[in-house]
């Protein structure tokens, strides 16, 4: 059974539950149940019906992560924003957009691939007003839901011979399938082979490094240098104990300020809170090119704590906080 036919078989259930979950976060194809959902109010669904329902469920979606963002912070971003290979960048990236676009942001968001789910915890961080919020939210919705299902229903012909030819075409679509596969495992091979170059990167654990700092020589400069990848921080935020803020993303302008630790004698550990470290690498090969002995931590901010070491509040001199909307 298709898509199409799934849906029209089993009334409005199937596209309000896809519809929810993927507004609360959950990766799912929504605008392919949509335009599903407006193929098959040819065959017995009614589009007055499932519009305000599909309208609904977006809707709930979109206040329940409003107020997720509201009262946990950034807490909620970092987790949305896990799986990325810069979660900072993610969240603070997502944030910068939707500050300068303002609340309007909201009635298109949806149609940018990655701020749709960011949105309505965002508008909930930045102190947005709930009436303000539910209204831009509403209209985004609607004009969402309407686009896609209007589409679904205009061309639902079309669809159908999609459709159909998918299914007299699965063998076919098996070797694209072989062939994207086989073009990520070379993409990959690729990126890996570039990635070679940071190969000499001299890593420490966090424990190591810890244990090295009681029994340092006071003779002997050691830096930790704080380099996660933007300079805005969650209030109350924290960073080792008498580290530097080193920013990675005007590194250039960093090192002119920083040459005055680089001498042979000095050691310089970084950290970060990227997957793999790959903000501290980054960082660390452009310290290498200058002569700087500099050693990555591993695991960053997360393995320090874990290791017992000690932090403190990030210095309020260097908290940039994005402007709220009320």
């Amino acid at each position: 059974m298709g898509l199409i036919e799934l849906v029209a078989h089993h009334g409005y259930l199937v596209t309000v539950i896809v519809v929810f979950l993927a507004a609360v976060g959950i990766p799912l194809p929504v605008s392919i149940a949509l335009l599903a959902g407006g193929a098959a109010s040819h065959q017995g669904l009614r589009m007055e019906v499932l519009l305000p329902l599909v309208w609904g469920a977006s809707l709930v979606g979109d206040t329940l992560l409003y107020l997720g963002g509201r009262y946990t912070g950034w807490w909620l971003l970092a987790g949305m924003c896990r799986l990325s290979m810069n979660p900072e960048q993610c969240i603070f990236g997502s944030a910068g957009y939707f500050y300068r676009r303002g609340p309007g942001t909201l009635v298109f968001a949806k149609f940018v691939p990655g701020l749709g789910t960011m949105a309505a915890p965002l508008a909930g961080s930045l102190n947005m007003r709930f009436g303000r919020f539910l209204r831009m939210a509403a209209l985004g919705d609607l004009l969402y839901c309407s686009v896609w299902l209007g589409v679904g229903w205009v061309f639902s012909g079309f669809l159908r011979e999609i459709a159909w030819a998918m299914e007299s075409a699965q063998n076919y679509l098996l070797k694209a399938v072989v062939v994207l596969v086989a073009g990520y495992g070379i993409a990959l091979l690729v990126f890996t082979l570039r990635a070679r170059r940071y190969r000499l990167i001299e890593r420490i654990t966090a424990a190591s490094l810890h244990e090295r700092l009681q029994v340092a020589d006071p003779e002997r400069l050691m830096i930790i240098a704080d380099v996660r990848s933007h300079g805005y921080y969650d209030p109350g935020m924290q960073r080792i104990k008498n580290s530097i803020r080193v920013e990675p993303h005007r590194l250039k302008e960093e090192l002119a300020a920083l040459r005055e630790f680089m001498a042979p004698e000095c050691e310089i550990y970084l950290y970060c809170s990227c997957i793999r470290d790959t903000t501290s690498v980054r960082v660390a090969h452009m310290l290498q090119q200058e002569n700087c002995q500099t050693r990555v931590i591993k695991g960053g901010m997360k393995a320090w704590v874990k290791a017992g070491g000690a932090v403190e509040l990030v210095p309020a001199g260097d908290v940039q906080h994005l402007p709220r909307f009320d």
